[in-house]
C-alpha cells in the first residue's frame, strides 16, 4: 500500500514538474531576445543588423545565436573570413545550429576551400534532417568542384524533390545529361 501511495505521489510530482519547467532551449531564448535583429537580417537590412549583433556579441559573449547572426551579416557583406570566424564561434557555443554549418560552408566555398566547404554542407544536411534543399544544392556545388559528379547529381535531384528550382536549373546544364522528371 505504501508503494502504491509513493508511486502516486511521485507521478503527481513529475506531472507538476513537467508543467512548471521551462522547455525552451538557450537558442530559443536567444532568438526571442534578438527578434528585432533577426527581423532586420530577414529584411536584408544589414546596415542596421550588423551593429545590432555586434553589440549583442559584446553584451552576451556566450550567445551562439548572436555570433551566428553576426556571421550571417558578414557573409551577406562578403566578409568571408570574418563570417567563418563568427560562425565557428557560434558552433563552438552551440553545435546544433544547422544554419551555421550551411553559412560557414558557403563562406568556405567562396574562399575556394571546397573540401572543407563540402564537410560543412554535409553536416548541414545532417542537422537539417533531410528537409533543407539549400544544403543539398550547396553540397552538390562543392562536389562539382571536387569532381564528384554522380554524387553531385544525386544531391541536386534530392534538392529538386524538396522543391528547389535552382537545383532544377543546374541539372539542365552540363555536365549533367540525364532527363529530369518532375511529378
Amino acid at each position: 500500500m505504501e508503494v502504491v501511495g509513493l508511486g502516486l505521489l511521485f507521478g503527481i510530482y513529475l506531472t507538476i514538474r513537467y508543467f512548471i519547467v521551462d522547455h525552451d532551449t538557450i537558442a530559443d531564448k536567444d532568438r526571442k531576445r534578438f527578434r528585432k535583429g533577426i527581423d532586420l537580417v530577414q529584411k536584408r537590412n544589414i546596415a542596421e543588423a550588423y551593429p545590432y549583433f555586434d553589440d549583442a556579441v559584446r553584451q552576451f559573449p556566450k550567445s551562439a545565436v548572436a555570433y551566428a547572426y553576426r556571421g550571417k551579416c558578414q557573409l551577406i557583406q562578403e566578409n568571408y573570413y570574418s563570417a567563418i570566424y563568427d560562425l565557428t564561434e557560434a558552433i563552438s557555443r552551440d553545435n546544433t545550429l544547422a544554419e551555421c554549418y550551411l553559412d560557414r560552408g558557403i563562406a568556405l566555398y567562396y574562399t575556394n576551400e571546397f573540401q572543407q566547404a563540402f564537410r560543412e554542407f554535409d553536416k548541414a544536411v545532417w542537422h537539417f534532417r533531410d528537409e533543407q534543399p539549400d544544403a543539398y544544392r550547396w553540397r552538390a556545388l562543392a562536389r562539382i568542384q571536387l569532381r564528384q559528379l554522380p554524387q553531385a547529381e544525386n544531391d541536386l535531384r534530392r534538392a529538386v524533390s524538396l522543391g528547389d528550382e535552382n537545383s532544377f536549373h543546374l541539372l539542365l546544364q552540363p555536365p549533367f545529361t540525364r532527363p529530369i522528371f518532375q511529378k
